[in-house]
């Protein structure tokens, strides 16, 4: 255990409701490895309506220790998440850039808004005033009348209750105004009543039974009941109806109208985002469309479920996204440059002479076989040690290299074949090169965002190196938005953290010397404009047009033994921030890159196929066809890997939970998954056990 700090400290300002279930076992997990007890993981759990007695203990049994634990630092950085900065006195106020989460807005700002006690009320005129402001007369309603008591003591719905007609209900309820057990049945007084916010088919009580996505619905126990009305009157969140759970929470019956469940999800999670960021710690327990909420006109120990007096200033969700992104704007002010401090501002510092600067990006881009992932780990040494780079001058900063795709040992022996032909004693990179292995942990680089940007602040990185880059896209790489969302994530480290973000990726197939060096990267054209340098790499051949060799040296090593299969190409590069650079040769003689002389008029091997297919015979336009679709069906199979070590947790991922993750992007159904797990050689297989289909990734030699 780090005896500077006091996890206890962390954990008091981390709210256990605000937490995914994994999120709350890492936290347990930490506290085992730096050798808490089980007890101060309980104590907090206690705060969280879901604790169930005997679950930490259980849990704790099993964490049995791994390669790589979960430390001190995920509690740490879970406080700093939601505002909590241990050099300061109380909560750190931050702005709406920083990550979702994070408190926007200062409650002390806010005034609370009481609520009137409600000692009695009309049932049939709350239920009937509830079911007409949610419902379509032709909708069928779901409502949980009975409850039981379990062994902490608190009340929860008993079975799936009953499913009717909203018309058919409220003619019933209207028969029988005095007595509405006889209309919806009786209910224990002390547990309350429950009903399902959204239409449902009558057929089940789970997700695929809603058959409008319309409601979603807003609860959070994190401050009292008149803070959140304050909260929710401050955002003026689109409530359809606002509900008095009659114990410690307002249910804010919020109007989405997503025409799908996938842009339900999106909504759902755009409006905690922004309860968030006010202070309004939303319980993420609610997200589903089938949730059940507090019914009003129902009596609950001494109180009443009521419907609270509110007045919404939209009539929709996307009028009030509109609002809400202008109200909390992320733009910065516009600025006069031409002020005497503004216009005499420095440049920052370069990192590769005339190629990149401090806090840029750069992409390095290659044909398959030029060593693209050992010229990244050759920059990161020479970035390390303050060296020459293939003719440019690195200046020495630390290095974070992130490996997504070797294991540590492969890493390791990569790293000291490199050093041990570049003649470096690697004891000199201590301190000055780090690597950071998440083999098996890949993630879209944007939930990976907060914890590489929490370690750079820490370990005082100024370079970080990212290798491979499929392996965190985990979408398609034609997709732009995809390519977008991973650039966007780049440009939030470097700019926050004032770090160069550097990346490899491979050549399109129609990558030549007669196209553009920017324009030869595989996939979205995003690629080609976003980073401030493009580095590429062009294979060229070491024969002229008569088949003979060309005479080829290395300035820096005239001992050099050029291997059979050596690998030569051209360095061309697209730079935002600097003049062109005159092209230099290289040879990847494994597992160094060398500058050569010999091949400056050496022609690019054009391995593309030319623009038109009328040049190819029959046979080879089938078989281009044919290696497409298995390019194809290999990147769906690695994307399939990626998320099945991601989804992983004490069993496999099952096939469904594969194909609910992806939701139907890009074509990854069910069967699908079957399909591609019956591929030749596929790395993955389907095991079923019990009527559960699990996918199982198998160990590439």
């Amino acid at each position: 255990m780090d005896n500077e700090i006091n996890l206890a400290e962390y954990l008091d300002h981390i709210p256990c409701v605000s937490l995914e279930y994994q999120q709350w076992v890492n936290v347990g997990m930490a506290l085992k490895h730096e050798g808490y007890p089980c007890s101060v993981w309980e104590a907090w759990s206690r705060t969280d309506s879901r604790f169930k007695e005997g679950e930490c203990e259980r849990k704790w049994m099993s964490f049995n220790g791994s390669s790589e634990p979960v430390t001190a630092g995920t509690i740490v950085q879970y406080a700093k998440d939601f505002g909590y900065d241990p050099d300061k006195d109380g909560w750190e106020l931050l702005d709406w850039d920083d990550e979702i989460g994070v408190d926007k807005y200062d409650l002390g700002w806010v005034e609370p808004e009481e609520i009137e006690v409600v000692k009695d009320l009309d049932p049939y005129e709350q239920i009937s005033a509830y079911l007409t402001a949610l419902f379509e007369m032709d909708e069928n309603v779901c409502i949980v009348m009975k409850s039981f008591k379990d062994e902490d003591g608190k009340y929860k719905p008993s079975g799936k209750g009953f499913t009717r007609n909203v018309k058919e209900l409220l003619k019933d309820l209207t028969k029988h105004k005095k007595d509405i057990g006889a209309a919806l049945g009786d209910y224990d007084p002390m547990g309350g009543a429950w009903i399902r916010f959204n239409p449902m088919d009558g057929k089940g009580v789970r997700d695929d039974n809603v058959t409008a996505y319309k409601y979603a619905l807003v609860e959070s126990d994190a401050v009292d009941i008149p803070m959140q009305n304050a909260l929710i009157k401050e955002m003026k969140l689109p409530v359809a109806v606002l509900v008095n759970s009659g114990g410690k929470s307002l249910h804010a019956i919020v109007k989405v109208d997503a025409p799908t469940k996938e842009i339900f999800k999106k909504r759902t999670e755009k409006l905690y985002a922004v309860c968030d960021k006010y202070g309004l710690k939303v319980d993420r327990q609610n997200k589903n469309a089938s949730r059940l909420s507090r019914l009003p006109g129902i009596k609950r120990g001494d109180n009443w479920q009521h419907i609270v007096e509110y007045t919404s200033e939209f009539d929709s969700f996307e009028e009030w996204e509109e609002w809400i992104s202008e109200e909390m704007d992320d733009l910065p002010d516009p600025e006069d440059l031409f002020t005497e401090e503004n216009f005499n501002t420095q440049l920052s510092p370069e990192v590769i002479s005339g190629i990149l600067r401090q806090g840029r990006k750069m992409i390095l881009t290659g044909a398959s076989k030029a060593g693209k992932s050992f010229l990244l780990i050759e920059l990161a040494i020479d970035i390390a040690l303050g060296r020459n780079w293939l003719g440019h001058y690195c200046s020495k900063n630390k290095v974070l290299y992130i490996n997504f795709e070797l294991a540590r040992d492969s890493f390791i022996d990569r790293l000291k074949e490199i050093c041990t032909h570049l003649y470096i004693d690697p004891k000199l990179l201590s301190g000055t090169l780090d690597v950071l292995t998440l083999r098996g942990m890949a993630k879209p680089f944007r939930e990976l965002l907060p914890g590489v940007k929490h370690k750079v602040e820490r370990g005082g990185y100024k370079v970080v190196i990212l290798d491979p880059i499929y392996k965190t896209l985990l979408g398609d790489e034609n997709d732009a938005k995809v390519v977008s969302e991973f650039c966007n994530a780049l440009d939030n480290l470097a700019t926050t953290k004032g770090c160069s973000v550097i990346f490899c990726h491979h050549h399109n197939k129609s990558a030549s010397e007669n196209t553009a060096a920017q324009n030869r990267s595989s996939g979205s054209g995003v690629f080609a404009r976003d980073p401030d340098a493009i580095v590429d790499l062009l294979e060229i051949s070491p024969f002229n047009k008569d088949g003979m060799p060309l005479e080829v040296t290395v300035p820096e090593r005239e001992d050099l033994e050029l291997h059979d299969y050596a690998f030569y190409m051209r360095m061309e590069a697209s730079l935002r921030e600097f003049p062109p650079i005159s092209p230099t040769e290289l040879v990847f003689n494994y597992p160094v890159h060398y500058v050569v002389k010999g091949l400056e008029n050496a022609r690019g091997v054009d391995g593309a196929r030319p623009q038109s297919n009328s040049q190819y015979t029959k046979k080879e336009r089938s078989q281009m066809g044919l290696d497409r679709i298995a390019e194809k069906k290999e990147r769906r199979i690695d994307r399939i890997m990626n998320v099945a070590s991601l989804l992983k947790n004490d069993l496999p991922p099952t096939v469904k939970e594969l194909a609910e993750y992806f939701d139907g992007d890009y074509g990854f159904s069910e069967n699908t998954i079957r399909k591609l797990a019956k591929s030749e050689n596929a790395p993955i297989k389907i095991v079923r056990q019990n009527d559960i289909e699990y996918v199982i990734v198998q160990e590439q030699t």
